[in-house]
């Protein structure tokens, strides 16, 4: 799962220590099985590695503080009652701003003894009323209490991984908007200010200069023709003529240095229609290139599109597309067509796509001038949508979540499509119109809206609204 959690075994002098030896072995095995990293007292740091006392509160921290790089999230288990003084100072000592989740391990009628009584059920209250009073958020699983094996704590652990992946992907984000904001694109403006505050940067640069830039690249540069090779590696052209390719590499070098001199994670570019018209191509392939390998890249200079994508991509390991809410399906109120011209990932389609021109604009500005396109339909699965943006009238970010599924319903058409089902979709529609959400949204082939509402919405304190 790609995360590192820190592991605070809670424990209570009056209650049984053994629980704590085997509770320890228990959680790590479980961790262990999904793939997770473990940082944890070593088991002759206290008794059996478990955190009671200030000073086990204090190696605990300490221990943390050196290993800061590599935690992705905090899990507090408590095999016994726990010490709630104990967890909460190992968490504030320790510095580190991440989530944490909080376990209690359930106890079996059948051993209600002194011995093996766990009354973990109550422990749990007593230690989250001391993180609420520390000011520390943390994150409760589907269960009050639950075995460290039970199917249930298991997706509470991966909704965990999720919401950990997505702090540490938002945190510090730079994002390169390449081009100004199409005229007709009201919907996609944004306050780059609250992003800022939300610890999100954005990166600025004129067309003009990157074609700049372009123009200066000769057509045999080593550079150019590796990102013409992998061009034709990743999409079947068979009717996009090679002058039209070769700009698109030079145009793909150009971005690349670019982010890497100034650092960029992700991408939003301007397409509509200033490109095409005085550059000859749509910059799709390219886009759809980078969105596949995680580098997300939204078109018309959507940035929180560019947002929710990274917040996907970074909580499933999956690439994320940007599509719009385009059509109705029929009928059927609960379906409806996404779509884009299109820059989708190739990951996200049913079988191989191939690279066209832009039908839609085509028209304005010739055939000829709007090869570039991957086109083809988005496989059948589940998925999650999420769309972010910033109330600037409020001072907030804000953000709504939900799954649904891809389905295998006919449907001819062009671009990137595929059609949705979602629970009450009639429902969503409003809401989205009431609170002048855009067009567009975040989609990913993955189910991952419950991680994904901890963490825009408990850990980063945005606004988020998580349909059904």
């Amino acid at each position: 799962m790609n995360v590192t959690f820190g592991v605070i075994l809670g424990n209570r002098g009056f209650f049984p220590d053994h629980l704590c030896d085997a509770g320890r072995a228990q959680i790590l095995s479980t961790l262990e099985q999904l793939g997770i990293g473990a940082v944890i007292l070593p088991v002759d740091a206290s008794k059996y590695g478990s955190v009671e006392s200030a000073e086990d509160a204090r190696k605990c921290a300490e221990l943390f503080r050196s290993q800061a790089g590599k935690i992705d999230g905090i899990l507090v288990a408590l095999p016994n009652f726990g010490d709630e003084r104990g967890v909460a100072n190992a968490l504030r000592w320790s510095g580190l701003s991440v989530p944490v989740l909080v376990q209690a391990f359930a106890d079996d009628p059948r051993k209600m003894t002194i011995r093996d009584r766990r009354d973990s059920f109550c422990g749990k209250m007593s230690v989250c009323n001391n993180l609420r009073q520390y000011g520390i958020r943390f994150t409760l699983t589907r269960r009050h209490t639950c075995a460290p094996d039970a199917p249930d704590f298991l997706d509470d652990l991966r909704d965990f991984a999720v919401t950990c992946r997505v702090v540490r992907g938002l945190k510090h984000l730079r994002i390169g908007a390449l081009g100004a904001r199409p005229t007709a694109f009201n919907t996609v403006r944004y306050s780059e200010k609250l992003l800022e505050q939300a610890g999100i940067s954005v990166e600025t640069l004129d067309l003009y200069e990157l074609f700049g830039w372009v123009g200066k690249l000769a057509d045999d540069d080593a550079a150019v023709q590796a990102k013409l090779g992998e061009i034709k590696l990743y999409v079947a052209a068979p009717r996009v003529p090679a002058p039209a390719l070769l700009k698109m590499a030079k145009f793909g070098v150009a971005v690349d240095r670019w982010m890497k001199q100034t650092q960029l994670q992700a991408t939003a570019i301007q397409c509509w229609t200033a490109m095409e018209e005085f550059f000859g191509v749509v910059p799709c392939t390219l886009m759809s290139m980078m969105s596949n390998l995680g580098v997300s890249s939204a078109c018309e200079v959507d940035i929180m599109g560019t947002v929710a994508m990274h917040a996907l991509a970074e909580g499933s390991g999956q690439p994320s597309a940007l599509v719009d809410w385009n059509n109705n399906y029929g009928e059927d109120p609960d379906k409806g067509v996404i779509f884009h011209c299109s820059n989708l990932p190739k990951a996200v389609f049913e079988s191989a796509p191939e690279m066209d021109y832009q039908a839609i604009i085509a028209g304005t500005v010739g055939q000829e001038n709007t090869y570039g396109t991957v086109t083809g339909r988005v496989k059948a699965s589940p998925f999650t949508y999420l769309r972010v943006g910033t109330d600037d009238a409020a001072g907030r970010m804000r953000a709504y979540v939900g799954e649904g599924e891809l389905t295998a319903d006919p449907l001819s058409t062009f671009g990137g499509y595929g059609v949705v089902a979602i629970r009450d979709f009639q429902g969503l529609l409003k809401y989205i119109c009431r609170n002048g959400f855009e067009h567009h949204v975040a989609v990913n082939t993955t189910r991952i809206a419950a991680g994904m509402n901890e963490a825009l919405g408990n850990y980063l304190g945005w606004e988020v609204y998580r349909h059904g």
